[in-house]
């Protein structure tokens, strides 16, 4: 009984530290790569860029919300998946758009705390900690 409750304390603590840590570092990287107002820029609509920032966070908190109470939509998957891809592959590429527009950080970053030497290992840590936590998902979690 104190085991399961240990163990379920113990998934939700590592659920919220993972939650905790994808948000912090998509918020950090919208604000790093100053996505919202470029895209608010392009579009001739600065004056607009509240609008922007309320979709991103509204569509985060809807989605959150479906994903944990499972809604299911009852439109015709040929109608809406369209539209929900092209909309999902908007926001990709111009995610990408951007970062390919920033990718000296990390350089930047390892001078500035002095790990000139060891980029290729703080590089390395990346890489190999997310296909760790991506198979850890498919593998495991998913199941």
């Amino acid at each position: 009984m104190i085991e399961d409750a240990l163990r379920g304390l113990f998934i939700a603590s590592l659920g919220l530290g993972g939650g905790l840590a994808v948000g912090s570092g998509l918020v950090s990287l919208l604000i790093i790569l100053d996505l919202i107002p470029r895209l608010a820029q392009l579009g001739s609509a600065y004056h607009k860029a509240i609008w922007f920032e309320t979709a991103v966070i509204t569509g985060s908190l809807f989605w959150t919300f479906a994903d944990f109470m499972n809604w299911q939509l009852s439109v015709a998957g040929s109608v809406i998946m369209p539209i929900a891809g092209l909309f999902d592959g908007l926001f990709v590429g111009m995610l990408a758009a951007a970062l390919t527009e920033v990718m000296n950080v990390l350089p930047i970053l390892a001078k500035r705390i002095s790990l000139s030497r060891q980029i290729a290992a703080l590089v390395w840590a990346m890489v190999l900690g997310k296909t760790a936590g991506s198979l850890f998902d498919w593998l495991f979690y998913q199941w």
